[in-house]
């Protein structure tokens, strides 16, 4: 790497730090909407959960980003900057400019993503469609004719609504009333 590919690297990273420590310093607060929460209908609550949760998520996300920016600046000082953390190769210049905070070689990235564990609620919300359980929950049901179960009960169409059907409305009063 270049003196000036280095500069350049050096730039794009104090930007990037003094960018994000202006936003942690500037953070929201995500206080509630209610001023108290008797009476308060379930999803007003569950809203302001999720707000705070997203707004902490975040944070944390702006944090992390502002560690790895000051790893990557305080390399720079030690002069390690550019060659791998694990086995000390040089990083290339393109992954370094795609991603300046980057510390080790593409080889030795953290790169494994955890798709084995899953969402509690993908059990309940697959069983709901149908879709195989892997786990077998007798107190599940099988959802797969929910609705014509519905249909056989019956509905709120009016007549009017009955497929097949071209009588006039004025017909269907009229024989009401005959009978």
């Amino acid at each position: 790497m270049t003196d000036e590919q280095l500069k350049q690297l050096k730039d794009q990273l104090t930007e990037q730090k003094n960018s994000l420590e202006d936003r942690v310093e500037h953070t929201e607060e995500f206080d509630t909407t209610e001023l108290s929460n008797y009476d308060n209908h379930p999803a007003d609550n569950a809203t302001d959960l999720f707000d705070q949760e997203r707004g902490m998520a975040l944070n944390q996300f702006k944090e992390d980003e502002l560690n790895d920016t000051n790893a990557a600046l305080e390399a720079i000082g030690n002069g390690t900057y550019g060659k791998c953390a694990v086995c000390g190769t040089e990083i290339p210049f393109e992954r370094l400019e795609a991603l300046p905070t980057a510390l080790t070689c593409i080889d030795h990235a953290q790169q494994d993503t955890d798709m084995t564990s899953r969402p509690p609620e993908e059990d309940v919300l697959q069983s709901s469609t149908g879709q195989p359980v892997e786990k077998e929950d007798s107190r599940l049901r099988d959802y797969t004719d929910t609705f014509q179960d519905v249909e056989d009960f019956g509905s709120s169409d009016s007549p009017q609504d009955q497929p097949g059907e071209d009588k006039d409305m004025k017909d269907f009063y009229e024989e009401r009333d005959r009978e």
